[in-house]
């Protein structure tokens, strides 16, 4: 199924989760705000949350400084 992800679309498994999602592409939800489809999804839902052809994910990585 064809997702966007940050602007660009991507070709993922049909029936992936968003945490599936983050796992496949290495990232540690720890570090990232998650969107889908224009709503922030809280890390405890992002294995619940089930992608459909055409969503929308944004990805945000926190970024720490001083």
């Amino acid at each position: 199924m064809q997702l966007t992800i940050n602007g660009d679309r991507r070709i993922v498994p049909d029936g992936l989760t968003l945490a599936g999602l983050l796992e496949q592409l290495g990232l540690d939800p720890r570090m990232l705000v998650v969107e889908h489809n224009r709503n922030i999804v809280r890390r405890p839902r992002l294995g619940e949350v089930v992608l459909s052809e055409g969503d929308q994910v944004e990805l945000v990585h926190f970024v720490g400084g001083g």
